[in-house]
């Protein structure tokens, strides 16, 4: 499947099962399938809601830290990639 790299993995919440997402490039919206891959990770996801600055948003921007919630283990420094097609 075609991926554009759109950010990384700054912290993870193990309790609840949040991801910080830090956007570098290009726009993560509610409903964008991602795929999280690091050395020890690879995981697929579909967003389901984003928050910034624990705010409800429906699009995070670059420059911005979203998070995300997941249903699997992350861990900083994970590239975050939107699948495309």
């Amino acid at each position: 499947m075609p991926e554009i790299e759109v950010g990384v993995v700054n912290k993870y919440f193990d309790k609840i099962g949040v991801g910080m997402i830090q956007v570098t490039q290009g726009e993560l919206a509610v409903g964008d399938r991602i795929h999280i891959k690091g050395s020890t990770t690879d995981l697929a996801a579909t967003i389901g809601s984003i928050q910034v600055n624990r705010q409800a948003v429906q699009l995070a921007k670059p420059g911005e830290e979203a998070g995300v919630k997941l249903d699997g283990k992350v861990r900083p420094k994970d590239k975050v990639f939107k699948v495309t097609a």
